[in-house]
Parts: structure tokens; C-alpha cells; sequence
């Protein structure tokens, strides 16, 4: 088995966990409509030549996996996230945020190494372009979870879109995608300029 087959099939059987004994079984499809069109494209990308290095599929796998995580349980109600919430007096469940946060710092070396192989960005092109995919992905996933949750089940919207309250929410959630991706593509930056002047000395 290659190591790219075992990343996938440990993401699958994560997935198959997410959904076992899932909280709300209904919600979990509607949390993950959007991450099964991803995969299709990440696999259909593979079929037609575009293959990511195994260290952008671990990235994107890691996401996935904390992603199955709260859809096991609906982002709102994740454990980790209220014992987070307990342990520093937050108002609400913060472990959306933290994915958030999560999706910006883990798919910024996939959405990079797609401009860089893919679009064949050179330069400061190889930062803005990641960034701005980050964000329209982002802004995607929000409009998304809006339509899914008023087209498919309205029952579902408050458990689906677990804004908890806050009318600021998927602001907030991009902002945080936007803090995630902006840190790890300028820690990628600075780690390019120190190899460099390590190389001349």
C-alpha cells in the first residue's frame, strides 16, 4: 500500500466513525454534502493527472478529521468545545471558530502548491492567490450552509448552521479562516527567506 492509499483510507474510516452513532444522523449528511463534492474533486483532480503532495494530503485529511469530529456531534455541542468554553468562560461552544482557524492554517500549503503546479503563480501571486481561494472557499462553504439549511431541512438550520446565537457567526468563521491562512502563508514566507539566506552563507 502506497502512503498516499493509507491517508485515504484512514480519512475513511474516519468518516465512517463521524457517522456511526452520529448525534443528529440528518444533520450529519448536511454537514458533510459539502465535504463529499471536495473529495470528488480532490479525486477527480488525481484521475486527470493532478496528484498532491503527501504532505498537503495529510493537511487536508487533518481537516477533514477535525471537520468529522464536529459533525459527529454538531459543531455546537462538541465536547471539546464546551469544555473549552467551561475552562475559559466563554459565553458559547467555540470549537467552530477553532475549525475555522484550522481550515486557514491547513489548507494554505495545498491551495499554494495548486497555484504554484496548477496556475504556475511565481512570486508575491503565490501568496494572494491561496488567500483569496481561502477566502472564496470560506465565503462558499457560508453561503452553502445557509441554502442547505433553508432549501433542505429549515428544522435542521440552528443545529446545521450552530450559530449559537451570534448574527455576526459566519462573518466571524470567515474572519478566523482569513487570521488561519494569512499566518500560515506568511510563516511559509519567512521560512522561504530564511533558507534562502541560509543558502548564501
Amino acid at each position: 500500500m502506497t502512503r498516499r492509499a493509507g491517508i485515504v483510507l484512514v480519512y475513511g474510516a474516519v468518516v465512517v466513525a463521524s457517522a456511526t452513532g452520529a448525534r443528529y444522523p440528518a444533520d450529519w449528511w448536511l454537514e458533510n454534502l459539502v465535504v463529499f463534492v471536495a473529495a470528488a474533486g480532490v479525486a477527480l483532480a488525481w484521475r486527470r493527472g493532478f496528484v498532491f503532495s503527501d504532505r498537503s494530503l495529510v493537511l487536508i485529511a487533518l481537516l477533514g478529521a477535525l471537520h468529522a469530529y464536529g459533525a459527529h456531534y454538531t459543531y455546537s455541542e462538541t465536547p471539546l468545545g464546551n469544555a473549552l468554553r467551561d475552562a475559559f468562560g466563554l459565553g458559547r461552544n467555540p470549537y467552530d471558530r477553532f475549525v475555522h482557524l484550522a481550515f486557514g492554517l491547513l489548507l494554505a500549503t495545498p491551495l499554494r502548491e495548486l497555484a504554484l503546479r496548477a496556475v504556475g503563480a511565481r512570486g508575491a501571486w503565490s501568496y494572494v492567490l491561496p488567500l483569496a481561494g481561502a477566502l472564496a472557499i470560506s465565503a462558499t462553504y457560508e453561503l452553502t450552509e445557509s441554502w442547505a439549511a433553508r432549501l433542505a431541512a429549515p428544522e435542521l438550520g440552528t443545529a446545521y448552521l450552530g450559530t449559537q446565537g451570534d448574527e455576526w457567526d459566519a462573518q466571524k468563521d470567515m474572519s478566523a479562516a482569513l487570521a488561519g491562512v494569512s499566518l500560515a502563508l506568511a510563516g511559509t514566507a519567512l521560512a522561504g527567506r530564511l533558507a534562502r539566506r541560509t543558502r548564501r552563507t
